[in-house]
């Protein structure tokens, strides 16, 4: 099957070195997408994780080396560092096996649209300014993620499709709908502060494209729940993939799906 090509593409959240991250849609991705951009959006390693318990199975071996060959064969590859592989933001301007790291940086879309993009933990609250609840919360997640493993192992027993029991249970929470919101709402306002387009960001774990007042915020989602990514097409208009359903991009090619469907969860657009 010939890879599917985009102008850009944005991942985050992939937490390499745990045992959440869903690594054989992530390595299917890389696969099987060719881009001119391609932007790591932060806690691609999980440098916290490697001070506890670090889980590193072959297949990552092959992701990493997925990452690097497109950086060799032209890809021009920014990885810009998260809260969870903060340590290498003393590395920013660096360039290594042709990816710059970078703490944050500004796109220019093919229509001329300029996005800040940023992993997003700087506006957090709480990891800005109550750590040790942000690691009680850390804590917390992986053991709903380890439960939502369980839970999808008898799913798949049972003959069921992928439930994201852990995304379900965060978006029935009152507290965490409210806490995404207002996480987007000071995005957007830092957006306009800079004078950009739009901005885009990982960190919440949640994908989404919401226009903000004159501001288009976006956010890439995440690899150990969601299998999603944001994508800008060779007109310059911006998408979500939702890898998991391993045909998400015949999607994006209806032209009515590509203007208005991404309360389906699909590729969508707002603007």
């Amino acid at each position: 099957m010939p890879p599917h090509h985009f102008r850009s593409l944005w991942i985050s959240d992939l937490h390499l070195g745990t045992r959440s991250l869903q690594r054989e849609h992530l390595l299917d991705f890389l696969l099987q997408t060719e881009s001119e951009y391609l932007y790591l959006v932060g806690d691609i390693f999980d440098l916290l994780q490697a001070q506890k318990r670090w889980h590193w199975p072959a297949i990552n071996d092959r992701i990493v080396r997925a990452i690097l060959a497109k950086a060799e064969n032209g890809t021009k590859v920014v990885y810009i560092p998260g809260n969870h592989d903060h340590m290498l933001r003393t590395f920013d301007g660096c360039i290594v096996s042709n990816i710059r790291i970078q703490n944050n940086a500004v796109h220019e879309t093919a229509d001329g649209r300029r996005y800040l993009v940023l992993h997003g933990d700087t506006f957090d609250p709480v990891v800005q300014h109550s750590p040790w609840l942000a690691s009680i919360g850390s804590a917390l997640y992986d053991v709903l993620l380890l439960c939502n493993r369980w839970f999808n192992f008898g799913r798949r027993r049972a003959g069921r499709q992928y439930f994201s029991l852990s995304s379900w249970l965060k978006h029935q929470a009152k507290i965490a709908v409210n806490y995404m919101a207002r996480f987007e709402e000071v995005v957007a306002r830092a957006a306009a502060e800079h004078r950009v387009d739009g901005l885009i960001c990982g960190h919440i774990h949640r994908a989404s494209i919401r226009q903000i007042g004159p501001v288009l915020y976006t956010n890439s989602g995440d690899w150990v729940e969601s299998c999603t990514a944001l994508a800008e097409n060779h007109c310059g208009r911006l998408g979500v993939i939702e890898w998991r359903r391993h045909q998400p991009l015949q999607e994006a090619a209806a032209a009515k799906a590509y203007e208005d469907l991404y309360r389906d969860r699909c590729l969508a657009s707002p603007n």
